[in-house]
């Protein structure tokens, strides 16, 4: 997998909310965890040894549930609102 499918894959849109620190928010941890997700997946691919390639994907793996719950925080604050 490339390294943007990921990215593009989890990506985590701002909530469409009225409140502009909100969208912020969600703007700027989007923004760090895809830094961190670019970076993990490039040691993992030029990882020496098993043990580093292991600890990589681990961090891979810990970004995209972070984006995941991101994504999950703006449907769930996006419902709010129309309710």
């Amino acid at each position: 997998m490339s390294l943007s499918a990921n990215a593009k894959d989890h990506a985590t849109v701002a909530p469409r909310s009225t409140d502009p620190p909100l969208r912020s928010l969600f703007h700027r941890l989007n923004n760090q965890l895809g830094v961190v997700l670019a970076h993990a997946e490039l040691l993992e691919l030029k990882a020496p040894d098993a043990v580093n390639r292991t600890r990589a994907e681990q961090v891979v793996n810990s970004v995209l549930e972070a984006m995941r719950t991101a994504k999950e925080i703006r449907i769930r604050s996006e419902a709010d609102e129309v309710d």
